[in-house]
C-alpha cells in the first residue's frame, strides 16, 4: 500500500496506487434543501443510459429518502458497520478507511449485495423519523424529519472500484477525472461492486460486465453539464471542476462552495475515497445524524445556509444552480447579478439576485384597458 494525501479526512491514508490526481477533476454540488424527490434526474439518466437488456434494475442516478431509504438495501448501514466506530478527532478522521480496514489478502473492505437488495429502489420513500405527540410544534431542527438524498457515482479521487478490480478494467481519465469501466477488459468478477462503499457500480447479467455512471462525458467534452443536472426541476445541482484545497480558485463555483465557503460537504468522507460529489446538508435535520453522514463541519454549513441572504457572493453562486445547461468555468457576482463564464471567458448566463417586480398602472389609456395586479 502506498501513502496518499486525503484532504477530506485531513491525514495521509493507505491506497494501492501512488497519488496521481487528474489535470482537472469532474465534481458537482447538490443542495439537498431544495430536492423534492421528483425523480426527474433518475428518469433522465435511465432513458439516456440504462434502457437496454440486463439494465432493467439499474439506476445510475437515484434519489433516496433518508433515514429509511436505500438503494441497494441498507448500503450505508452495512458499510458503516464494517468500518466500526467512525471517530473524528476535530477535523481529522481517527478511524479506518475501507482500504485500511481490509482483511489480509483483500484490497478493500466491502460486501457484495444480494440480488434482492436491488429490488426496492423506492424503499422508505417519504417515511420520516420520529412520531408526532400531542402539543408538538415545529422547531429547527425538526423533531419529525426526513430528507431526500440524490446519489450517483462520486468519481472519487481514490476509487475503491479501481483499486479492487483484478483485471484493471476500471480507470480514471486524466483529462477530467471521470471514472469509467473498460468493458473489453471486464470479466464480471464483481469485485468493483463489492468494493464500492456507495454501491454505484452495477452488474449486467446479460452482457456479464460491470456498468456505472459515466458522468455524461460526451456532454462534458462539448462543454455541457450532465443530463441529471440540466433536467433537475428543483435546480439543486451544479457541475464544475474542483481543485485540491491548496490550489482553490475562488472564481470556480465548486471551489468557492467547497473550499472557500465550505458550505458543501462530501458524503461519508470516512470511507477514504475522497468523493467528488458534494452536498449542502439539510437545515431541518438533527446534527448528529448529519455529522455521521457528512463529517464534522455540518454545523458550520447549516449556519451559512440559514444566513445565505446576507452573503451576496454565496447567494449569487447558488443562483447559478440550474440556470444554464452549459459548463460554468468561472463566475462572479456584481451589480445585483450572478454571471457565469465558459472556458474562453465568454458570458453564458446572467441571473438577477432578486426577481424584478413590475407594477403595471391600473389604467392603460393606450390600450383602453383597466388591469388588476395579482400576486
Amino acid at each position: 500500500m502506498a501513502k496518499v494525501s486525503n484532504w477530506q479526512i485531513n491525514r495521509p491514508m493507505d491506497y494501492p496506487y501512488e497519488e496521481s490526481r487528474p489535470k482537472r477533476q469532474f465534481a458537482a454540488v447538490f443542495d439537498i434543501n431544495k430536492c423534492i424527490a421528483c425523480q426527474t434526474c433518475t428518469m433522465a439518466c435511465k432513458h439516456t443510459w440504462t434502457s437496454g437488456r440486463g439494465q432493467e434494475y439499474m439506476f445510475w442516478n437515484n434519489v433516496e429518502t433518508k433515514p429509511y431509504g436505500f438503494y441497494p438495501l441498507a448500503w450505508d448501514v452495512k458499510i458503516l458497520s464494517l468500518l466500526g466506530v467512525n471517530k473524528w478527532a476535530g477535523q481529522q478522521y481517527a478511524g479506518k478507511t475501507v482500504f485500511e480496514a481490509a482483511e489480509p489478502g483483500q484490497t478493500v473492505k466491502g460486501y457484495l449485495p444480494e440480488d434482492l437488495d436491488w429490488a426496492h429502489p423506492n424503499l422508505g420513500e417519504d417515511e420520516p423519523a420520529g412520531t408526532v405527540e400531542k402539543g408538538d410544534y415545529f422547531t429547527l431542527p425538526h423533531k419529525i424529519w426526513a430528507f431526500y438524498l440524490p446519489r450517483l457515482c462520486n468519481h472519487c479521487t481514490y476509487p475503491a472500484c479501481l483499486a479492487a478490480c483484478p483485471r484493471k478494467a476500471i480507470y480514471k481519465r486524466t483529462e477530467d477525472g471521470i471514472v469509467l469501466v473498460d468493458q473489453s477488459r471486464c470479466r464480471g468478477y464483481r469485485e468493483c461492486m463489492r468494493a464500492c462503499p456507495y454501491k454505484k457500480v452495477l452488474y449486467n447479467a446479460v452482457t456479464r460486465v460491470g456498468e456505472k455512471c459515466i458522468g455524461c462525458y460526451p456532454l462534458v467534452e462539448q462543454g455541457f453539464q450532465p443530463q441529471c443536472v440540466t433536467t433537475c426541476i428543483g435546480k439543486i445541482r451544479l457541475n464544475g471542476w474542483i481543485s485540491p484545497p491548496d490550489q482553490a480558485d475562488p472564481e470556480k463555483p465548486i471551489d468557492f462552495l467547497v473550499h472557500i465557503k465550505k458550505i458543501a460537504l462530501p458524503l461519508y468522507p470516512q470511507t477514504g475515497l475522497e468523493p467528488n460529489i458534494y452536498y449542502v446538508p439539510p437545515i431541518h435535520v438533527p446534527l448528529n445524524y448529519l455529522k455521521q453522514m457528512f463529517g464534522p463541519n455540518v454545523e458550520h454549513t447549516v449556519h451559512l445556509y440559514k444566513n445565505l441572504k446576507d452573503d451576496e457572493q454565496l447567494l449569487g453562486c447558488f443562483m447559478l444552480f440550474g440556470a444554464t445547461n452549459r459548463w460554468i468555468e468561472k463566475f462572479k457576482v456584481a451589480d445585483g447579478y450572478a454571471f457565469g463564464y465558459d472556458a474562453k471567458g465568454a458570458e453564458i448566463v446572467r441571473v438577477p439576485l432578486k426577481e424584478p417586480i413590475y407594477i403595471r398602472p391600473f389604467e392603460d389609456p393606450e390600450r383602453q384597458a383597466v388591469r388588476h395586479n395579482t400576486p
